[in-house]
């Protein structure tokens, strides 16, 4: 059901979970610094054991219906030369979060890179500092959200939803999400935002900007009465959390459209089983999405313009046959055909046949195909 009643009782339990949550991560960063103190303080060696974030220890949660991290988990020592340099940035990250939390403040993936540069922390690259962020995430069993650093926002959505913002500053305003045709961008507070009123029945989650920008003008939000979602790609988590609420809270059925390549064929996976990467955080998959294509059988059936498969992709089948999220159809029959035909297409590959030929033809034919299952 959409919420519609009084803004100010939600309001407050949202600022009281926020609270509680902030105490608790408080609590988990300083509780790392003291047992490193602690065993300098004896003449030890101060360790860390990190979940092991990799395909290899994930498990089926059938309560949670995602995948979550296993019981594997790997030393990161000071006794160990190797170990030394990602201690320190660990340990440096944690300590960013708490002044964050402190204080107040927020930061992106990029601005934290940036103070830790200035500060004189060796991160070779902006991944490296993100992988460090996700390995303390592991640790404390907590997004890097909930210690205010962000990524960058690049995710969107349209469609016929009012939406009231609940975030101090902004809360009780109202935006109607059909009034920008670029789509809105999906960051914490639109994901935290009251529904306030919704005409749409289902989303379309579209991997691509093109073809995002195709559905808005070919008016599929209206023939459809769909919310459309752009992921800009792999779908960032924000954007997670609003495909999960509005499957939950509004009960709308979720489309996902990928090209058809095996990254297309992760992402959607991604957003219905869950990340590897992130499987150390909870409910933030869609179990019950749909990946309505572009699927690898779709290439041969419309004839669609394609490409070689390159080493990389053959390299990402590979790890795909290996990963438990795709032992049952359609993931293992489509990982398999792409091994046949050795091609790859993109969505915007259905424009051979015109330019509204992906939501006059192709958008029907697959929902029709996939309400009859």
């Amino acid at each position: 059901m959409v919420k519609t009643g009084a803004k100010e009782g939600s309001y407050e339990k949202v600022q009281y979970r926020s609270d509680e949550v902030k105490r608790a991560v408080l609590a988990k960063l300083k509780k790392i610094g003291e047992e490193v103190v602690e065993r300098l303080g004896k003449s030890e060696w101060p360790t860390l054991y990190l979940p092991v974030r990799t395909t290899k220890n994930i498990v089926y949660d059938a309560s949670l219906r995602q995948y979550v991290l296993g019981p594997k988990k790997a030393e990161r020592t000071v006794s160990n030369i190797r170990h030394l340099r990602p201690f320190a940035q660990l340990i440096w990250v944690a300590k960013f979060g708490k002044q964050l939390l402190t204080n107040g403040k927020t930061s992106t993936l990029r601005d934290t890179y940036y103070v830790a540069i200035g500060e004189g922390i060796d991160f070779e690259s902006q991944d490296e500092s993100d992988d460090i962020i996700m390995e303390l995430e592991s640790l404390i069993s907590h997004p890097r959200e909930d210690m205010n650093i962000f990524p960058e926002e690049r995710a969107s959505i349209y469609g016929d939803l009012v939406i009231e913002y609940s975030i101090p500053g902004f809360r009780g305003q109202r935006v109607d999400l059909s009034a920008h045709p670029d789509g809105y961008s999906i960051g914490p507070a639109l994901t935290t935002a009251e529904f306030v009123r919704c005409g749409a029945e289902q989303v379309f989650v579209i991997e691509k900007g093109a073809v995002f920008s195709r559905f808005v003008e070919e008016r599929a939000d209206k023939r459809f009465k769909a919310l459309l979602i752009h992921t800009a790609g792999q779908s960032p988590r924000n954007c997670r959390k609003l495909i999960r609420r509005l499957r939950e809270e509004l009960n709308l059925p979720v489309y996902i459209f990928t090209d058809a390549d095996p990254y297309g064929v992760h992402i959607a996976s991604v957003l219905i089983h869950g990340s590897a990467l992130s499987a150390h955080i909870r409910q933030i998959n869609v179990p019950d999405a749909v990946w309505a294509g572009v699927y690898a059988t779709d290439i041969t059936k419309y004839k669609l313009p394609a490409l070689k498969l390159t080493e990389q992709d053959f390299k990402r089948l590979k790890e795909l046959e290996q990963d438990p999220r795709y032992t049952d159809d359609p993931w293992r029959r489509e990982v398999q055909y792409f091994g046949k035909i050795k091609r790859k297409a993109e969505l915007e590959a259905f424009s051979r046949y015109g330019l509204e030929f992906i939501v006059r033809d192709f958008l029907p034919a697959r929902l029709a195909e996939l309400q009859k299952r």
